[in-house]
């Protein structure tokens, strides 16, 4: 264990005894009847059913289903094969799901492809889509996919407008309308090479379809070199109980250089969203490039990783306090974590925040860590710690908890199948769980 300074100070004072059992619930088995490195979170139903997406296996990625038998194993079923309609260039319906999904009250899935969609100025593969994925009519029919958006649908100057290869797991408001983020495209000043550097997007349904507006266009602020207003969002949006969007971008911040990344918020307005960078990273300072989403306590405060930065350049965790003032805190993680890419999870009710790492100190193949209200770090599990990593490595994905307690997660390498080979090759990835 090691003390990390203020976070979690907002949590409520408690105690809580932990023995944890680490367990892998399921090994992916890779193409043609399988996923294949699942780089992203998980959702519950409200039977205890698990929803995710692998960016590889089957032909371009798959949407599936893991089902508890009631006896401690679990039985997968994919919902949906990407690439199902493959033209000979492109993937129509997506292609490298790498992003969670998210469900809405009648049962659909939504989610977003890497690639996939209309030919796009970057990438003959395609820029990326939105799609949602609606439940059989029968049951044990099949569930049918619509792609809701293309990017880079609209270009100027050989620029995606609109956006372009989403990486980040879309949010839902209460009026069904859709909200994520675009590592590149947009309309702002981009790099001196050319790039531009993202944007916020809204999706919302009407009677002729679905509609996207660009609610801010990242570096639009800055020249070339730099983006005070943040640049590159990885992460997706979160809201406030106001109905104020707030997020990331590994980059931008500072007023000259790269800059180590932001935390903003997003806030209507009778003219549109503006924007308000929260928080600075410096890029060689004590933390930096936050990757994750941001995640909200009950007190309004926000939470959410570092990639970069800290005494060892390993990244950490971090909590900015919204009220009465904004001020900052980061808990830097020790040498047994380190490279955090996804946000972490907010238990309140045991007073702690849970999170991954795609690092260690054994063997840089990442870990499962909790911080409690005291401030202290604990290594829940080191990855690949079995021969030939058969407990998986590298979690991308923020944890997910049912109401036992139990947590779970995706790690993206190493289990019971595929090829294991140093540094090329570790597995196909699993999905594990971690009961208290």
């Amino acid at each position: 264990m090691r003390k990390l300074t203020h976070i979690a100070c907002m949590l409520i004072l408690g105690g809580m005894a932990w023995g944890q059992t680490y367990k892998v619930i399921w090994n992916f088995a890779g193409a043609p009847d399988d996923g294949a490195n699942p780089v992203n979170g998980l959702i519950l139903d409200t039977a205890g059913n698990l929803y995710g997406t692998t960016e590889q296996g089957g032909k371009a990625g798959t949407i599936f289903e893991l089902m508890p038998n009631g006896d401690g194993t679990w039985s997968e079923k994919i919902l949906y094969n990407f690439c199902a309609n493959y033209n000979g260039d492109i993937c129509p319906d997506g292609n490298g799901p790498s992003a969670g999904l998210v469900f809405d009250s009648k049962g659909n899935l939504y989610g977003t492809t890497i690639n996939g969609g209309v030919v796009c100025t970057w990438d003959t593969a395609g820029c990326g889509t939105v799609f949602e994925l609606s439940p059989p009519s029968v049951q044990g029919g099949a569930w049918s996919e619509t792609v809701l958006y293309d990017f880079c649908t609209t270009v100027e100057n050989y620029e995606c407008i609109d956006g372009s290869f989403p990486t980040s797991q879309l949010v839902l408001d209460g009026s069904g309308n859709l909200y994520g983020t675009t590592q590149y495209g947009g309309t702002g000043k981009g790099l001196a090479n050319g790039s531009t550097l993202g944007t916020a997007f809204e999706l919302s349904p009407g009677s002729s379809g679905w509609t996207e507006t660009v609610l801010y266009n990242f570096c639009s602020v800055g020249d070339q070199n730099y983006c005070p207003d943040g640049a590159s969002p990885s992460a997706g949006l979160t809201f406030d109980q106001y109905g104020n969007l707030y997020g990331t971008t590994f980059y931008g911040g500072a007023s000259r250089g790269l800059g180590g990344g932001i935390v903003y918020e997003l806030s209507p307005t009778s003219n549109g969203w503006t924007e308000t960078v929260v928080h600075t990273f410096p890029y060689f300072g004590n933390g930096s490039s936050p990757a994750g989403a941001i995640s909200l306590d009950s007190a309004g405060n926000l939470y959410s990783s570092l990639y970069n930065g800290g005494s060892a350049g390993d990244g950490g965790v971090f909590q900015l306090r919204m009220n009465p003032k904004k001020e900052h805190s980061i808990a830097f993680s020790s040498n047994d974590a380190g490279q955090p890419a996804a946000g972490v999870l907010i238990d309140e009710k045991n007073h702690v925040v849970y999170g991954t790492t795609t690092g260690n100190h054994d063997n840089y193949r990442g870990t499962v860590f909790m911080v409690d209200a005291n401030g202290e770090i604990t290594v829940l599990h080191n990855f690949c710690q079995q021969t030939n990593c058969t407990d998986g490595g590298n979690p991308f994905s923020t944890l997910v908890i049912d109401s036992q307690g139990n947590l779970y997660g995706t790690a993206k390498e190493g289990g019971a199948y595929g090829l294991y080979d140093p540094p090329y090759s570790y597995g196909n990835g699993v999905i594990f769980e971690i009961t208290p």
